[in-house]
């Protein structure tokens, strides 16, 4: 069989100029993957193994499509190829952390968020933009906020800084305690919830002789307090479990709004996950 002629191109080039980055497809599709069939790690790469075949398939309840937008909607002769993700079901807390950006794992996406379904990063698949055409497309990005945040969590995925081994194992006490209290109905609990990130900054850098660390932890402008408390009796607390040590000789913290922090500090200083940094010393 030919590839599609210039009038089948045009179509499917019609088709895709309403696709966006974070648009998905609903209902049962089919994830596929190469395994090693002498090794195999799932419960789908072993029943393929079982068949005595290298490519497995995997039921997903979706997929959210994750190449740029420029590049969907671009002629399929020049790009006939689309990223996509498969969608997997999270509960409620769980969809919390990852539109706060605590499971880079994971991307959130408003318009299938209600599912509770998030998109699943560590799975890449590659489809020709026929497949996509066939689809019925629902919107996953509502707005350009909901399309920066998916950018971000796309590039954070992909570019998360490598910590230093000893700055892990000292900010354990502090990740530990927020695994701790993150989904307790206590009030640090809630807070904790409520803080939209954390990040950390290392002058002069994070492999220096010694360095002083700042965490700012970071709330939404529209709670300068937290229920009856201030913010800094929680940041009290926070801070006491990442005590000067070592090459971090001062530590300090401070909870702010974006509006609060500086362009500077911002992109000096990186964020700290929960899958990232503490499940290695877990």
């Amino acid at each position: 069989m030919e590839p599609l002629d210039a009038d089948g191109r045009a179509k499917i080039d019609e088709a895709l100029q309403q696709w966006r980055q974070g648009d998905c497809v609903l209902g049962e599709q089919w994830f596929v993957f190469r395994i090693s069939p002498e090794a195999p790690l799932t419960d789908d790469a072993a029943a393929a193994a079982e068949e005595g075949v290298e490519n497995a398939e995997g039921s997903v309840f979706g997929f959210a499509v994750v190449t740029q937008t420029c590049d969907i909607v671009r002629s399929c002769g020049e790009r006939p190829f689309v990223e996509i993700c498969p969608l997997v079901e999270v509960d409620e807390d769980k969809i919390h952390e990852i539109e706060r950006g605590r499971r880079p794992n994971y991307a959130y996406l408003p318009g299938v968020s209600g599912r509770h379904l998030a998109a699943d990063l560590d799975r890449v698949m590659t489809v020709e933009k026929p497949v996509v055409a066939q689809w019925e497309r629902v919107a996953g990005c509502l707005d350009d906020n909901d399309s920066r945040r998916l950018s971000l969590a796309l590039s954070r995925k992909r570019a998360r800084i490598a910590f230093p081994d000893d700055f892990v194992a000292f900010a354990t006490p502090l990740m530990n305690r927020m695994f701790t209290k993150h989904d307790k109905e206590s009030e640090e609990g809630r807070a904790l919830r409520a803080l939209r990130e954390i990040r950390a900054r290392a002058a002069p850098s994070w492999n220096a002789d010694t360095v002083q660390l700042m965490f700012w932890f970071i709330r939404n402008e529209d709670q300068p307090t937290f229920e009856k408390q201030g913010w800094d009796v929680f940041l009290e607390a926070w801070l006491k479990r990442v005590p000067a040590a070592g090459r971090f000789a001062e530590v300090d913290g401070a909870v702010f709004t974006l509006d609060d922090l500086t362009a500077r500090d911002y992109v000096e200083s990186d964020p700290l996950d929960l899958d990232h940094l503490s499940s290695r010393e877990r």
